[in-house]
């Protein structure tokens, strides 16, 4: 199957992504150091947030308010936001989940990390499969590598996944690309690094570790600007 999507990574583990409708993934965009679009710019049909911390919930109730988008998030975090904002549509899913919302397949996974919401329980942090028919995405949120990575290569078979390579918080370039083994994506592309100095890294490290180990590709983006991801 072939298939294409433009993208736009805004820093930390924001991304849009453009098939058709455009996605938006964990906009933490006002106190990110690194994101070079305000938030009131943000056109968006669709917001999702893999789990509560304030750096990947970030400006989601804001930017779904404004574009009158629906946000997709695991089921305990979903609550939480219901409750600051009732008049929202939000979808709770939990693993193996999922919704489609304008012929686009979101579909929860697990995430090895821990999940708050201005200081609240928030319950599992997840990654999230955004399936747009002939590509499809895995953000992987915050997490650790696990084993299971290899069964979600295998079920949702993702064409690109995006993965953070920070360290301290989440897997650092050497665990990420055992996560690329086990996932086993055509292309892989670095978040979660450099945003702040605990999390300092070089993701061309990162792309010489994988292409060298694996057949995946690296795409490192430039942030703020529009890219095209072709899958052959």
């Amino acid at each position: 199957m072939t298939g294409n999507v433009e993208m736009i990574w805004n820093g930390h583990a924001c991304f849009q992504i453009e098939n058709g409708k455009n996605v938006i993934l964990d906009p933490f965009i006002d106190g990110n150091p690194s994101a070079k679009i305000k938030k009131e710019d943000i056109k968006t049909d669709i917001v999702v947030v893999t789990h509560g911390h304030s750096d990947h919930v970030g400006d989601s109730l804001f930017i779904a308010r404004r574009n009158n988008a629906p946000i997709v998030t695991m089921v305990e975090l979903a609550w939480l936001l219901s409750e600051k904002e009732s008049s929202l549509e939000i979808h709770d899913i939990n693993f193996s989940g999922n919704v489609e919302i304008s012929g686009i397949k979101i579909t929860a996974v697990p995430a090895l990390h821990s999940s708050s919401y201005e200081g609240k329980y928030a319950g599992n942090p997840g990654g999230m499969i955004v399936d747009f028919g002939k590509v499809s995405v895995y953000h992987a949120g915050d997490t650790g590598v696990f084993r299971d990575m290899e069964l979600i290569g295998e079920m949702y078979k993702p064409d690109i996944a995006l993965l953070p390579i920070g360290g301290h918080y989440t897997m650092s370039p050497d665990e990420a690309v055992e996560a690329v083994k086990m996932i086993r994506p055509k292309v892989a592309i670095p978040m979660h690094y450099n945003t702040f100095p605990l999390i300092k890294q070089d993701p061309e490290r990162f792309r010489k570790l994988v292409e060298n180990e694996t057949k995946t590709r690296v795409i490192i983006p430039k942030i703020g600007e529009k890219f095209r991801v072709n899958i052959e």
